[in-house]
């Protein structure tokens, strides 16, 4: 049996179906048009994270007599920690600078500064982790009396950690929780998926069941009987991800154009163009398979009747 042989029988038999075939595309479009959209609202999540992720750090506060050259070497260290992504160096100027700046309008505040006639503030170092699990080990480290000192006197007066704890705890809950539940959705649309494109494959084989009970009199083999069947629902899927491809761009327009000030910058319209070739394999792929699987099951249990 040639392949050409059965890709024709295939799109005969889709085309025959006509509203089973319809039905069939439907409500794959259905369940792919959810899977296309977990897929955005994955992107939208990333973006989220990614945002609160760059807002978390821990900050390393230095007493005043702590030199330069001490604070560089710890921050050298710290650079060379596998979990560490980034080390921004505040001076005690900057620091200065950046406090008269926040209390530009407290008079009270500046004028009690000027009376000091010494900068109150030290230096301090802006830790970024990899990823907010490893803050943690980061401060561990920070903790060994050798990363602290310089001689026998400590150069850091506090590390803010503990106070952002809690903050980075939950964000570490919550990315490992929204990666099992984007698991868990993809994994059960994809069931649903199978389960509804079963019984629409099943309801156009019952329709054929006269043409598939001849082919069996005049002993053709159950792979010819099945494969076009195959074939027009790996068909119905591929043009039900077509569909879903082709309804997703105005409606990546719109709700970019809507929502553009709640989603934190991000633009669902750019995610789509970008994205494209990404989502263009997910979704027809995704289609094509689930239309063979659920084909291939029907047939195979209708030819045990």
């Amino acid at each position: 049996m040639s392949t050409r042989r059965v890709l024709s029988a295939g799109a005969k038999s889709f085309a025959r179906g006509g509203v089973v075939s319809f039905a069939t595309v439907l409500v794959m479009t259905v369940t792919l048009g959810i899977i296309g959209i977990l897929l955005v609202l994955s992107a939208i999540l990333d973006h989220t994270l990614a945002n609160i992720r760059d807002k978390v750090d821990v900050n390393v506060y230095f007493v005043t007599s702590a030199t330069e050259p001490e604070i560089e070497e710890l921050a050298d260290k710290l650079r060379a920690l596998p979990e560490v992504a980034e080390v921004a160096y505040t001076s005690r100027e900057e620091a200065l600078a950046e406090f008269r700046l926040r209390h530009a309008g407290d008079q009270l505040t500046l004028q009690a500064l000027d009376e000091l006639g010494d900068n109150p503030l030290g230096a301090s170092l802006a830790i970024k982790a990899k990823d907010p699990s490893q803050y943690e080990t980061v401060v561990k480290f920070l903790d060994e009396g050798t990363a602290l000192t310089a001689g026998t006197a400590s150069i850091v007066d506090r590390v803010n950690y503990y106070q952002n704890k809690e903050v980075i705890d939950r964000l570490t809950g919550f990315i490992r929780l929204s990666e099992r539940a984007g698991t868990a959705f993809v994994l059960l649309f994809a069931i649903a998926s199978i389960v509804i494109a079963l019984a629409t494959v099943r309801l156009a084989i019952y329709s054929s069941r006269e043409e598939i009970g001849v082919m069996r009199l005049v002993g053709a083999a159950n792979t010819y009987i099945r494969a076009p069947f195959i074939v027009a629902g790996m068909m119905a899927g591929g043009i039900a991800g077509l569909i879903v491809l082709v309804i997703m761009y105005p409606a990546s327009w719109y709700v970019s154009a809507k929502l553009a000030g709640w989603l934190g910058g991000f633009s669902v319209l750019s995610y789509y163009l970008t994205s494209f070739p990404k989502l263009f394999v997910t979704l027809v792929g995704a289609g094509v398979v689930l239309g063979a699987v659920a084909s291939f099951l029907a047939v195979r249990r209708y030819l045990r009747v």
